[in-house]
């Protein structure tokens, strides 16, 4: 099973949209995440969120680039960027993507 976490044991309800982008070469590559309303900015939320957690069987990716998205002063998203610096972090990432879309019933598309 698959899980995102901002929390340490708590995961994030809310799914993502994903954007990938890779260098023509292969050699590196970037996802975007965009949480609309996620739980972990709600007014139960207490914890401070000091990343993104990519939880599989395989162990945990983790990012620390975390963006917040306020409109009126009200947190409304995150983004959040995960870098891919060599083939291999492409594929591992690409696997957990599968075990993810594949726990919560989603599926891929190229755009």
């Amino acid at each position: 099973m698959a899980q995102i976490q901002f929390f340490r044991g708590v995961d994030e309800e809310v799914i993502p949209d994903v954007r990938l982008t890779r260098s023509r070469d292969g050699s590196n590559g970037t996802a975007t995440f965009y949480f609309q309303n996620p739980q972990a900015l709600s007014s139960e939320a207490t914890e401070e969120i000091t990343g993104m957690y990519m939880i599989d069987e395989e162990g945990t990716l983790t990012t620390r680039e975390v963006k917040g998205k306020f409109v009126n002063g009200k947190p409304e998203a995150l983004e959040v960027f995960y870098l891919m610096k060599s083939a291999d972090e492409w594929d591992r990432f690409l696997r957990f993507m599968q075990r993810y879309a594949e726990t919560h019933g989603l599926e891929f598309s190229k755009s």
